[in-house]
């Protein structure tokens, strides 16, 4: 049908991507899910799309790989017709102070953060292009903004993020396609899960004094996956820890 839609949402499973799989499924989005790790919550979030009247399927997929990501893209452009949105969510830590840093650390971040969403870009963008329509929004952080202590992986691969995004945004502008990034304060998920807002010294950092939500920044991103005119553009949800 003409008017369908297929969004692509990696680390889709839980969290962030979780919530930005349902907030594009309620808007008529057929979902993708790409993620690598608890099966049972793959299912139900693509059941939970489905309840909203849309097709919803999981691929299990290692997205630092870029054989699997290949034919990952290639299966999901059988299932589903239209894929027009791309979300590259998937990310880890492996935190550490950079003078006791093991290298797999280093390298297994900057594998799944950063080469991660190069390996979805670059398998999509070619059917971007053909159909001169698409919308990438990667997930960065304000850690690659600003640094952070003890997360030098982390906040070297988010803020590769940023200059991925920035030069996707140069090179697929010509052909209609558009790639933003929203960067991400302290949101309330597993991955920050060891943070609670008993820790006033967190909060002093934060000019709102609160943790965001998940859906907060499934909103943005559904905010820059609709938006024509605005690329290379980069959204930071944080409560104004970075400004």
């Amino acid at each position: 049908m003409a008017d369908k839609k297929t969004a692509i949402v990696t680390g889709g499973s839980r969290g962030i991507g979780r919530e930005v799989a349902l907030s594009l499924a309620a808007l008529g989005y057929d979902i993708a899910i790409v993620y690598i790790g608890d099966e049972s919550e793959a299912a139900d979030t693509v059941r939970d799309c489905e309840a909203k009247g849309v097709q919803a399927k999981a691929y299990v997929c290692n997205v630092a790989s870029f054989e699997e990501t290949k034919d990952t893209v290639a299966q999901i452009r059988k299932d589903f017709e239209n894929i027009i949105a791309l979300v590259n969510n998937a990310g880890i830590t492996r935190d550490g102070l950079i003078a006791f840093m093991k290298e797999s650390d280093w390298d297994s971040v900057l594998s799944v953060n950063l080469k991660g969403a190069f390996n979805m870009i670059r398998h999509t963008a070619g059917l971007f292009i053909r159909n001169k329509c698409g919308r990438i929004v990667n997930i960065s952080s304000v850690s690659g903004l600003m640094g952070n202590a003890g997360q030098a992986n982390y906040s070297a691969s988010k803020a590769g993020v940023v200059g991925l995004t920035k030069a996707t945004a140069r090179e697929l502008a010509p052909k209609g396609i558009t790639c933003n990034a929203v960067a991400p304060g302290f949101i309330r998920t597993d991955m920050t899960k060891n943070i609670t807002e008993d820790n006033s010294e967190l909060l002093r950092t934060i000019p709102l004094g609160k943790m965001g939500e998940v859906s907060d920044v499934a909103e943005a991103v559904v905010f820059l996956l609709s938006s024509p005119y605005i690329t290379g553009e980069v959204l930071r949800v944080d409560g104004g820890i970075a400004m």
